[in-house]
């Protein structure tokens, strides 16, 4: 049984639970802002960071496809997408991509403006040691977020209703090299 095994500290690298949504986050301290939940969510949470790439050498006589030399990285296309079980007017404005909130109205426009887009954060336990105070987290940064996946209600009869989400994160021309997310890992201490 030589290949069957697993690494001893496998258990203090699991990411565990679904997560939850927020539009702020601070790795540094760690803590949870429950006014900063974005809303609740089912099912969990799929992100996924696919990069673009420009092959230099496709199309050259003797030069085969995908040579490391001629392959350059051209963008990172990253979404975060699942399903909301609550909503509000802040929520909604979000889903709808352009829209303006006046009271408990979100009417949508036909343009967009800087402040349309907003940085989304999903945090979640990571490791054996996951406590209140010095828990370890897992945590995906979402910047210059934007709902590309538009404003989507399932109601359901005699329960809650679904809000599909995808929302994609955006370059800025004032720093085109900055890849429009981060990751943070941090293992749990003994409290």
């Amino acid at each position: 049984m030589k290949f069957s095994t697993v690494a001893t500290d496998a258990f203090q690298k699991f990411q565990l639970n679904a997560g939850i949504l927020l539009t702020e986050f601070d790795p540094t301290t760690a803590t949870v802002d429950r006014t900063k939940i974005f809303a609740a969510t089912s099912g969990g949470t799929s992100f996924t960071a696919a990069p673009e790439f420009i092959d230099f050498g496709e199309d050259v006589d003797n030069v085969p496809a995908n040579t490391k030399e001629l392959k350059v990285l051209d963008s990172i296309t990253v979404t975060m997408s699942g399903t909301l079980k609550t909503a509000d007017t802040a929520t909604a404005k979000s889903l709808m991509t352009a829209a303006d909130v006046d009271g408990n109205k979100v009417t949508p426009r036909a343009d967009l403006v800087d402040g349309d887009f907003f940085d989304l954060w999903w945090v979640g336990d990571y490791s054996d040691k996951n406590g209140a105070t010095n828990g370890g987290f897992m945590a995906i940064h979402l910047i210059n977020a934007l709902s590309t996946g538009g404003f989507q209600l399932q109601s359901n009869d005699k329960g809650k209703a679904d809000f599909a989400f995808e929302f994609t994160g955006h370059y800025s021309i004032s720093d085109m090299t900055k890849v429009p997310y981060e990751i943070y890992i941090k293992t749990g201490t003994a409290e």
